[in-house]
């Protein structure tokens, strides 16, 4: 079984606009821990207070999967380890395990850290062996291993033998900066192992674009531990993402890395973890990104309905994911199939998907897109089926913005419609037109469909389709509506953006109402 040693709480926070809190750790600790990781490195204990409450935290929770670890650097080239504030700090965390980084490279040990060869092999034995003597396990990262080992092979192998001498569990390889070819981390490590009989470790940075592949190859050539990060986080380019790691692991070597069942868990994992850390996700992401089994060519989705196998290389579900089909302008008649049995949707026959399909491209020809609207294209289908009767009827609608003398800037709307047998004309005021809109429409609707109190507009997304045209550019318009259970999206375009809204405007109601909460109209 490979050993996962997450490190999103001390090298993922080095990633730029992420700031945890203590408890923003504290949660996504115990999510890791109940993932099954091996090990989860809490941060740093000697560099900022918030990490030394982190440890104090941990050393009273009880873990039931993994060891935590604490992080920090050997001692000072001018001192003794039992003198160091570093490895005093490290004491203090009270984990059972501290990772201690050490200098590798020629490069760093003259340019950086300014000494001599031979003390920064004392300070690496030594420092560890402190550790060791104080009932701590140590893993020992050596930082820069692969540039290390290009630039003097000989001495970067004298590093791990001063770690294993002081006592070190595992050797890490560090590709720090992330410049190394996958072949090239293969070769090495192949090489290191002939002369090292401790356990090895890969931890890569992606600068490169190769922290995955360069882990994998560290792995087939006998590295029994990876360092990495949800969702890649870490400084620059960030580190080697386990959400790909684990599953490849698993999925591709048959090779454990997880406790049984855990591995269906991943998905969510992944965006608890954007989440907390207030990042937007990556729906692109290998295996745990929402597009990861999205299909939108129609000789794809074709494909598809007569084998999954045929353009998936998993089971998303093994990953916790899920297969997801796209209607676009790129689509084929396979694409509204999938879509209306997704949501139950019966077709008198396959004419009805072609003629959506070709509405679809039509309407994506003006400027609508339904990718991101899933609910408008649901509407498409449904305002074709046998007896539809909408919930109501636009007969006319105007939208005003004003400015008056000690108002300042306000918005009114009216509607009108029909519902049932009644016409209903309502007005409003709004902070803008569309809110204005919005406001008349629920005004005049709330009476006859109760439901409409729960939908909410969570989200107003205007993009501006063509710019060269100025002022009078194709306006497309994105809503998102939650009635916080259910959430749906729905598309608007045109060359005026109260028509555009409104269009969205319409689709989310008459959604709700068809298929969120299905009721008689007027009723």
């Amino acid at each position: 079984m490979i050993q996962i040693y997450d490190t999103t709480l001390r090298d993922g926070t080095q990633r730029k606009d992420i700031s945890l809190s203590v408890n923003d750790k504290m949660n996504i600790a115990r999510r890791l821990d109940d993932l099954g990781v091996a090990f989860i490195e809490g941060g740093w204990p000697g560099s900022n207070p918030k990490d030394v409450e982190f440890f104090q935290r941990a050393a009273q929770t009880r873990w039931m999967n993994a060891k935590i670890a604490a992080f920090g650097s050997t001692c000072a080239v001018n001192k003794q380890p039992d003198e160091d504030g570093n490895i005093r700090a490290l004491l203090d965390a009270e984990t059972p395990y501290c990772t201690v980084v050490g200098k590798t490279s020629v490069l760093h040990v003259t340019d950086v850290l300014r000494t001599t060869f031979e003390n920064n092999l004392r300070i690496i034995e030594q420092s560890v062996a402190c550790l060791v003597s104080q009932g701590r396990k140590v893993i020992y990262d050596a930082e820069h291993f692969f540039d290390g080992y290009k630039l003097d092979p000989a001495y970067s192998i004298e590093t791990l033998k001063a770690a294993a001498r002081g006592g070190a569990e595992t050797l890490v390889l560090c590709e720090t900066n992330g410049g190394s070819m996958p072949w090239e981390v293969a070769e090495i490590v192949r090489a290191v192992r002939t002369q090292i009989s401790a356990p090895l470790g890969i931890h890569a940075h992606n600068d490169s674009e190769c922290a995955v592949a360069n882990s994998m190859a560290a792995v087939r050539e006998g590295c029994i531990q990876v360092q990495g990060t949800i969702n890649g986080y870490g400084e620059r380019c960030g580190n080697a993402n386990l959400c790909s790691i684990i599953p490849d692991l698993e999925l591709k070597m048959g090779v454990k890395a997880l406790p049984n069942g855990q591995l269906k868990n991943l998905f969510e994992l992944s965006h608890y973890v954007a989440e907390v850390a207030n990042l937007a996700p990556d729906e692109h992401l290998a295996y745990v990104g929402r597009a990861a089994f999205a299909h939108k060519g129609g000789i794809h989705v074709a494909a598809m309905r007569r084998s999954s196998q045929s353009y998936q290389h998993v089971e998303p579900e093994l990953v916790g994911n899920r297969m997801e089909v796209v209607v676009s302008e790129l689509s084929g008649k396979g694409n509204l199939l999938s879509k209306a049995e997704e949501y139950g949707i019966v077709l008198e026959d396959e004419k009805k998907a072609v003629e959506v399909l070709q509405t679809v491209k039509q309407l994506e020809a003006r400027g609508l897109s339904f990718e991101a609207a899933e609910a408008s294209v649901i509407m498409l289908f449904k305002r074709l089926e046998a007896g539809y009767r909408p919930p109501f009827e636009l007969i006319d609608f105007s939208a005003e913005v004003e400015h008056r003398q000690g108002r300042g800037i306000f918005s009114e709307a009216t509607v009108k419609v029909r519902v049932g047998d009644q016409i209903v004309h309502t007005a409003a005021e709004g902070n803008g037109p569309v809110n204005a809109l919005d406001l008349a429409l629920r005004k005049a609707l709330i009476a006859h469909y109760p439901a409409i109190e729960s939908f909410h507009l969570s989200d107003y997304k205007v993009r501006i389709l063509d710019a060269n045209n100025g002022t009078s550019a194709t306006t497309r318009v994105l809503i998102e509506t939650r009635n916080g259970i259910k959430t749906w999206n729905t598309v608007g375009a045109g060359t005026n953006i109260i028509d555009a809204s409104w269009q969205a405007l319409v689709d989310s109601f008459d959604y709700g109402l068809t298929v969120v909460h299905p009721c008689p109209v007027g009723v």
